[in-house]
């Protein structure tokens, strides 16, 4: 397998901007395991290879569980979850699947994020989703190769 193009992020310069976002991200008041588990979600949803790869390895790194992780995609299934993180990965998926449904971010799905999250933590998922939806799409377009960058 061969990338078709360099991440666009770095041919244009662009990852200061990027850094910066994830700063404002990580201030949020989220806890990091959270992040990274919307992170994963948005990734196998969109079939992002690299994303998947390195979020896997980056929220192991940090102490996640396999378990855990090997659920993630089975959410609503396992126990594994708070109820934080199921409202997390709900909206997660929601505002992944823009196309699935007519309101792709339903009131009942916003309202169980509201529960958990204050305006800071809702702004911080929704970052998080949004980049995350981002380097999907520059990665699935270059064909981006998981692992190739360490």
């Amino acid at each position: 397998m061969e990338a078709r193009l360099q991440n666009p992020a770095m041919i244009l310069d662009a990852t200061q901007p990027v850094q910066d976002l994830y700063k404002a991200i990580y201030s949020g008041g989220v806890p990091k395991t959270t992040l990274d588990l919307v992170h994963l979600r948005a990734s196998q949803i969109n079939g992002c290879s690299p994303c998947v790869d390195s979020g896997a390895r980056g929220a192991r790194k940090a102490g996640e569980t396999e378990e855990r992780l090997f659920a993630v995609s089975a959410w609503r299934e396992t126990s594994y979850f708070t109820d934080a993180e199921r409202a997390a990965l709900e909206l997660s998926e929601c505002a992944t699947r823009l196309a699935d449904r007519s309101d792709p971010v339903p009131d009942d799905v916003w309202e169980r994020a509201k529960a958990h999250y204050d305006e800071k933590g809702l702004a911080a998922l929704i970052l998080m989703v949004s980049l995350t939806n981002f380097f999907n799409r520059l990665n699935v377009t270059t064909k981006a190769i998981a692992g190739a960058w360490g």
